[in-house]
């Protein structure tokens, strides 16, 4: 008799994990059991957790730190204004992400809304911006009475697809802001070409993005200008706070000016008061004191998050139905504030992603199902409809915004995708092995979730 051939993924449909090593001679085991009961029985349906212990926790605070921000405390010397700390941060993280300039803010949201301040950005202008995104991407836009046109995501890379951005540039765009999402960098070769073909400014949304790079360089250092935020879930961590990186003097110039109330700064002229326009977006002493030490652990951390989801790519590809990120052209390294899949329910039986997240979680594996449509957002038709915007726009340009506000790409994405947070990547090779015993577990009795 004939031996079948199967593909991997047939072999896994087919067969029972605990023989398919065995069977295939591979090196790939999905999960080992103790008994017929667990295999039979998901924890959702009241079997035991494949991973009954903890996760890593986050932040981790550097007792260290103390002494420092107990001197500075007593100093009296809170603010960036008579204070040295914040200034040295800047030095350092410059230095660390390979750009020339720093300037400190009090979140990412004030550092995006202070570049595309700089960068011009006024009311009646149009920005390009990926959907698949925090809130804070296109509210910065709004702050400046401009209108945020999103760009359709890619599924395969959670991005925005550069393939897609020229058919939304009209004679009113005046800048592109990329989102580098969990951490995954965008193709800003294919951004950067077309901004310098339509005269456009760049500016790059790292907010997630600590040292990930692109060509060998740093995210952040690529576009016009580049953010990011320090807030408590973030891989550099203080609370709040944020940055942005710059290589042109004059530009970062005027970046401190704004973010300083309107003064004068570097090599623009020197008159006494406020004479620019500017908000009060400065970073606090104690916020760049934690993130100096903060900054001690952020390379060791990035590696190990790194090898984790080296390993889950090689492992959860492997499970019928789910589908890891890809990394977009140009990539060299992503950072991981989130680890992406795309849960394909087809694959599962139909099983919905709710039920499908509902299970993962029973079995002891933190998981969401990421950002969800941002492009229809509530609070973008309070803003459309709001009186300023009806003033600024027509109401044919406000009903075309609406009806080209269709994203294929972007509710494939928002439907399929599934995440874990950045901290579960800290955990062992083992806790690893638990993720994808977990999934596999589920795949194999997805029928009793149906």
């Amino acid at each position: 008799m004939k031996r079948e051939k199967l593909t991997r993924r047939q072999a896994i449909a087919r067969t029972s994990a605990g023989v398919l090593g065995t069977f295939l001679g591979l090196s790939f085991k999905p999960f080992s059991i103790n008994s017929s009961i667990q295999v039979r029985k998901l924890a959702i349906n009241g079997g035991e957790k494949v991973h009954p212990g903890s996760w890593p926790q986050w932040p981790v605070w550097d007792t260290s730190a103390e002494n420092r921000l107990l001197e500075m405390f007593r100093s009296g010397r809170w603010w960036r204004g008579n204070g040295e700390h914040v200034e040295e941060f800047e030095k350092k993280y410059a230095e660390l992400m390979g750009a020339k300039r720093c300037l400190a803010t009090a979140s990412g949201t004030t550092a995006l809304i202070t570049a595309l301040q700089v960068m011009g950005v006024d009311a009646g202008d149009e920005v390009l911006v990926s959907p698949y995104t925090f809130i804070a991407s296109y509210n910065v836009i709004f702050a400046h009475k401009a209108l945020p046109v999103f760009v359709d995501s890619d599924p395969e890379t959670f991005l925005l697809n550069p393939s897609k951005i020229e058919e939304r540039i009209t004679e009113n765009t005046t800048a592109i802001l990329p989102v580098h999402i969990y951490g995954l960098p965008v193709d800003m070769d294919r951004v950067n070409e077309i901004a310098k073909r339509h005269n456009l400014k760049v500016v790059e949304d790292a907010c997630q993005a600590w040292l990930a790079e692109y060509k060998g360089k740093k995210v952040g250092t690529l576009g016009d200008l580049g953010c990011f935020s320090f807030q408590n879930s973030k891989h550099l961590a203080a609370g709040e706070g944020g940055a942005i990186l710059g290589n042109d003097d004059d530009i970062m110039d005027m970046c401190h000016a704004y973010h300083n109330c309107g003064r004068p700064y570097g090599n623009m002229k020197r008159v006494p008061g406020n004479p620019h326009n500017g908000m009060n977006y400065r970073m606090q002493q104690s916020q760049a004191i934690i993130l100096m030490y903060q900054m001690k652990r952020i390379e060791r951390d990035n590696d190990i998050r790194y090898e984790n989801a080296m390993y889950l790519d090689s492992k959860l590809k492997e499970i019928p139905g789910i589908i890891p990120y890809k990394l977009a052209n140009g990539a060299t390294r992503a950072v991981y504030h989130l680890y992406p899949f795309r849960y394909i329910k087809e694959e599962f039986n139909n099983v919905p992603r709710e039920k499908f997240i509902q299970a993962l979680n029973a079995e002891g594996i933190p998981c969401s199902r990421g950002y969800g449509k941002q492009n229809k957002d509530g609070l973008i038709e309070e803003v459309l409809t709001s009186k300023g915007y009806r003033r600024i726009y027509s109401e044919a340009r406000l009903k075309r915004w609406r009806e080209e506000n269709e994203l294929p790409g972007n509710d494939q994405l928002t439907e399929q995708s599934v995440t874990f947070s950045q901290s579960m990547l800290l955990g062992s090779r083992s806790d690893m092995d638990d993720i994808v015993k977990a999934i596999t577990k589920i795949y194999e009795n997805r029928n009793s979730l149906a």
